[in-house]
């Protein structure tokens, strides 16, 4: 794979850190700021709806810059937007910065989407995906785990600064690595014709069997950390053990995803779906057995990124013909479940099920995308098509 690919797993290792670090963060960011748990769940939601808005917003924005410079332009809004949420004192003012900052990572998402697909062969699709979805699971390995601990000795706020310190030699990577392109010099189709690509029933299954899939991921490890010193009676420091074994699986989930999703994508949604909503249901009756819980962390991380990396993939092989577009296209339907996620689940901790209800909550979207994957079987089984 190409080094520039890899330059730009970096930035999006700074990027997925943050995504994702809430899931540990949330209980100390709602007790320093006064909110409920659930309220604070809102911040995962307000950086997916940031995404969601972002992605399609400014992919149309900068599809004819230069890719360096927007990459570059994307991730020093991104790192200003960290520097204000750490020295807000304001629930308000906290939630606004993530909404900034999700606009400028989904602008920066979609590009690269964009650019590493353009790096590879086109049937080396996915395996360039799987080096890029890499920095996004690297941080779930190491970035939010390591992330968590420091906010549990230093305070929430160190995480942030953690992440904007991180995003600079990421930036310095992108405007090393990433190849200049004149701007327009390599003129695609007009963007009424690439937003016509929306109007394909197969691409739009399959980016709402994405949205699915990835509100059932951020549905339940949103609220990781009440189940871990809930039911499971675990300790508070064991919310980054939990958060490294659901890393680690997600990195061998994307891999696998990037060797089998060009070829085998009806395979691995057809295997992997019920197997995720399996373990969905065996982490709510297991809560309360520590071992079991975290084994089936590691299993969930692995499934779900397995799932999400080939539906990305297979968002992108659906949208040829969109090629400034096909990387938002993916970007916000994920997103919309990463919205819709933790907005779902944070209404079941008020539940009979308690602290167990987002896992319960995740195991009822995995079984509807299942029912929308038997409508989007066509497109999840067909050839993939070639520029």
């Amino acid at each position: 794979m190409p080094l520039p690919l890899h330059l730009l797993a970096l930035a999006v290792f700074a990027m997925g850190t943050s995504e994702f670090m809430l899931a540990g963060l949330l209980p100390d960011i709602a007790a320093d700021l006064d909110v409920a748990v659930g309220t604070a769940g809102a911040l995962t939601s307000a950086f997916a709806v940031g995404m969601v808005v972002g992605a399609p917003l400014m992919a149309a924005l900068s599809r004819t810059w230069p890719a360096r410079s927007g990459l570059l332009g994307f991730l020093l809004v991104f790192l200003a937007a960290h520097v204000v949420g750490a020295c807000s004192t304001s629930f308000t003012v906290l939630l606004g910065t993530r909404f900034v900052a999700a606009l400028a990572n989904a602008g920066f998402l979609a590009v690269a989407l964009t650019a590493a697909v353009a790096l590879v062969a086109p049937d080396r699709r996915g395996r360039a995906l799987a080096v890029l979805l890499a920095g996004t699971t690297m941080a779930m390995v190491a970035g939010v785990p390591g992330g968590s601990l420091l906010g549990a000795l230093l305070g929430w706020r160190a995480t942030f600064w953690a992440v904007a310190a991180v995003c600079l030699p990421a930036a310095l990577g992108v405007l090393a690595g990433v190849p200049a392109r004149p701007a327009g010099a390599s003129a695609g189709p007009a963007l009424r014709s690439e937003l016509g690509r929306l109007r394909r029933p197969r691409l739009l299954l399959v980016m709402l069997l994405g949205a699915l899939v990835n509100a059932a991921t951020f549905g339940g490890s949103t609220f990781l950390a009440p189940v871990l010193t809930g039911p499971a009676g675990l300790d508070r420091l064991w919310v980054p053990v939990a958060l490294v074994l659901f890393g680690a699986g997600s990195f061998a989930g994307v891999t696998a995803a990037g060797r089998l999703s060009d070829r085998h994508p009806g395979a691995v949604v057809a295997v992997g779906g019920p197997l995720l909503l399996a373990c969905w249901v065996a982490a709510a009756a297991l809560a309360a057995r520590p071992a079991a819980l975290l084994a089936l962390v590691l299993v969930l991380g692995a499934l779900s990124f397995a799932l999400g990396g080939t539906l990305i993939t297979r968002v992108l092989y659906e949208a040829d013909g969109a090629p400034t577009m096909a990387g938002s296209y993916a970007t916000a339907a994920l997103n919309v479940g990463a919205a819709v996620g933790p907005l779902v689940a944070a209404t079941t901790l008020d539940s009979a099920a308690g602290p167990r209800g987002p896992l319960v909550a995740s195991a009822v979207l995995v079984a509807s995308a299942l029912l929308v994957a038997l409508l989007s079987r066509d497109a999840l089984t067909s050839a993939p098509t070639r520029r």
